[in-house]
């Protein structure tokens, strides 16, 4: 073999297992592996993770904070407006060039797969050119997935839909959509008829920005899951956002979450900016605007998150890094059962994996040797302390290395023991 981890934990809960690896393949996970290899690493019981994936992000605007201005009321529809005035100032060189940055970082990190939206309302589609370009540059060690997204509604903007097919001409992968900014509910609604049609047609995928509202009346959610029983594509959609539900009554998300469910629909939370653009109309109490993460999860729809954005109109803050997160779900969704924990680790990986249709990942033979080593021993861990990756592999290379930092680590049931960069089996 090219290559062995030896004494490593997996998020699925086994622990001291050899993961061997030859070429960009995992060739054989098992305890005690019976075989050399040109390069062994002693993981001793950190945790060995497939990579993080991003299933919602904005890479044409990232990096963008500032121009031309700052968000002062930190609103969705003030970053929407910033976002317009910037459109007709893009060139292919910046917006490739902070792409480019994004995807280092991003890297350096364990996130080798994103799904970026891409407006599609500048009739340069500059932005489109770039990302598709940047896409090729960046296939040797990170999947970037493209969203065809109409940011000002394919029906507010005239030449939204002709633009959206001259993307999916040009090689997007996905249909987007914005149903709630559309100038009326029955536009939204026919945006979405119109829109999973086209998918349909082209036998692509669906992830549509939904109802990322705080008025409880916003329930495009409901035609998206309609539309995708009606035209045979459950597994290929995904609902994004989906704040409004945080506001629905009860009842009505009673009926609701089943037929999300039955038309095998996905979900996709944003909790970094989620929790910062919803609610601004309130005085006190204020709403937390994620959607109902726990509640879509034991519906049994499987849920992923994104960051969403980064710098740039709609978000000033931001890191890239997907344990982020799934931190702050942990605490916005009051997620903190140890299996839920667990669940929110799922939505970073191998649940935004699932929505994506990304191949052969995970750990397992036959898979691709795409793979992070963590500073943790466990998910629990990895989302308490943010844990240091300490390898990043790509096609079973490795492509990024971090320090051990210095952090304090409870042992579970031994309060009195706590170990500064602990390793497993070092503490009696």
């Amino acid at each position: 073999m090219d290559l062995i981890f030896r004494r490593a934990n997996l998020p699925d809960g086994r622990s001291g297992v050899d993961v061997g690896i030859e070429g960009d393949r995992i060739v054989a996970v098992e305890s005690r592996l019976q075989a050399t290899a040109l390069e062994e690493i002693d993981a001793e019981g950190r945790l060995l993770s497939p990579p993080f994936v991003d299933a919602h992000f904005h890479m044409d605007a990232t990096l963008s904070l500032g121009l031309p201005r700052m968000n002062r009321s930190g609103t969705l529809l003030e970053g929407i407006a910033l976002w317009g005035e910037l459109k007709p100032r893009l060139t292919h060189e910046s917006v490739a060039a902070r792409a480019m940055a994004y995807c280092d970082m991003a890297v350096a990190q364990g996130l080798l797969a994103i799904r970026s939206h891409v407006d599609v309302c500048d009739d340069r589609l500059i932005a489109v050119e770039s990302l598709l370009e940047v896409k090729k540059r960046v296939a040797p060690y990170l999947d970037l997935q493209l969203v065809a997204f109409p940011q000002d509604g394919i029906y507010r903007s005239p030449t939204a839909e002709r633009n959206l097919l001259r993307a999916l001409d040009k090689g997007m992968e996905v249909v987007g959509g914005i149903p709630h900014f559309e100038r009326t509910m029955a536009d939204g609604a026919a945006s979405v008829r119109r829109l999973c049609e086209i998918a349909a047609e082209r036998g692509l995928m669906v992830d549509m920005h939904c109802d990322e509202s705080d008025d409880p009346l916003s329930r495009h959610i409901e035609t998206l899951a309609a539309e995708t029983r009606r035209l045979g594509l459950s597994g290929r959609v995904a609902g994004s956002h989906l704040t409004s539900m945080h506001s629905m009554d009860n009842y009505y998300v009673s009926k609701l979450l089943p037929l999300i469910a039955e038309a095998g629909v996905a979900a996709i939370a944003n909790p970094l900016i989620n929790i910062t653009l919803q609610g601004r109309h309130d005085t006190y109490p204020k709403r937390r605007g994620l959607t109902r993460v726990p509640e879509l999860m034991e519906c049994g729809v499987t849920v992923a998150f994104g960051h969403d954005c980064m710098m740039d109109p709609w978000y000033a803050l931001g890191s890239g890094d997907m344990l982020d997160v799934a931190h702050m779900a942990v605490h916005v969704g009051h997620l903190t059962a140890l299996h839920d924990i667990g669940a929110c680790y799922d939505a970073v990986t191998v649940n935004a994996a699932k929505i994506l249709h990304l191949d052969r990942y995970g750990i397992a033979p036959g898979c691709r040797a795409d793979l992070v080593l963590l500073q943790a021993v466990d998910p629990f861990e990895a989302i308490r302390l943010k844990a240091s990756r300490l390898l990043v592999l790509r096609k079973g290379k490795i492509v990024a290395r971090t320090p051990e930092k210095l952090t304090s680590l409870f042992l579970p049931g031994r309060p009195d023991k706590v170990a500064l960069n602990f390793v497993p089996g070092t503490v009696a």
